[in-house]
């Protein structure tokens, strides 16, 4: 009746009275989110540099990056899990708003810092920065003509 009530296992049940038997109301306090896969500040300038290469430098053939992408070079280069999820809070951590195109082919972090560095949603006819409304985009060229 427990576990249906909470919508959890039998088993998380019995688990969480075994602890509370050796050791009280403390030994269910939280102990923090799970670690997580962090990319370390030298793992995370090696992301920017291999962002700064392009869509086509990682065998996508638009040169459009978005998260999900984001998420497979993280996986490729350094071998981590990220959700997209995961990767737009890595990003946005890290003070990422876009990766910019210049039509020449070079591209360009930009930062919360960079001078000209795209608003927090960008019109159409300046490419998609970023949006809180469809973070799945959240990395996408911005021209800077």
């Amino acid at each position: 009746m427990i576990a249906k009530d909470l919508r959890v296992s039998v088993r998380s049940v019995q688990r969480w009275r075994q602890m509370w038997d050796e050791g009280g109301p403390r030994a269910l306090r939280s102990q923090g989110p799970a670690s997580l896969p962090r990319l370390s500040e030298k793992q995370f300038t090696q992301l920017e540099a291999e962002l700064a290469r392009g869509p086509a430098a990682h065998g996508w053939e638009d040169q459009r990056w978005t998260l999900s992408r984001v998420k497979t070079v993280i996986g490729r280069r350094f071998h981590l899990t990220y959700t997209v999820q995961g990767v737009r809070k890595l990003l946005v951590r890290n003070g990422v708003v876009a990766v910019a195109g210049h039509g020449d082919g070079r591209w360009r972090i930009l930062t919360d810092g960079s001078a000209g560095a795209a608003p927090s949603s960008c019109t159409s006819g300046s490419g998609l920065a970023y949006s809180p409304y469809r973070p799945a985009l959240l990395l996408a060229p911005v021209n800077l003509i």
